[in-house]
């Protein structure tokens, strides 16, 4: 199933308001908004997968929409899945992107080093 381009235009106007940097990349069979040369924001389905800070992951996990992101059958620890109960409106969309976008300059890179 492919992802909606409304709601990928959804989270570039939020990311544009902000003024950051950000570079399109489809994987995982949705896409993904790298900062940085990091995961940062995504759609996979119909759903917004949003890098966190791992240490928050019990609070984030409560709040409207969040479930753990889980491909493997084990939840992956600071990634959730956000779906439309919490993406709804334009505010609750915004408040995921900010918290991934605080994360990011903590996030690690995935990002291949070039051996010279």
């Amino acid at each position: 199933m492919a992802y909606s381009e409304f709601f990928a235009d959804r989270i570039r106007q939020v990311l544009d308001q902000r003024s950051v940097s950000y570079e399109e990349k489809k994987m995982m069979g949705g896409l993904c908004f790298m900062v940085d040369d990091k995961m940062c924001v995504g759609i996979v389905k119909d759903d917004l997968m949003v890098r966190l800070h791992p240490e928050e992951d019990e609070h984030n996990i409560q709040l409207p929409g969040a479930r753990p992101m889980d491909f493997t059958g084990r939840p992956m620890k600071g990634y959730l899945f956000i779906d439309n109960e919490g993406t709804d409106t334009e505010k609750q969309l915004a408040s995921w992107i900010d918290k991934a976008l605080a994360f990011n300059p903590l996030a690690k890179s995935s990002k291949k080093k070039k051996k010279n």
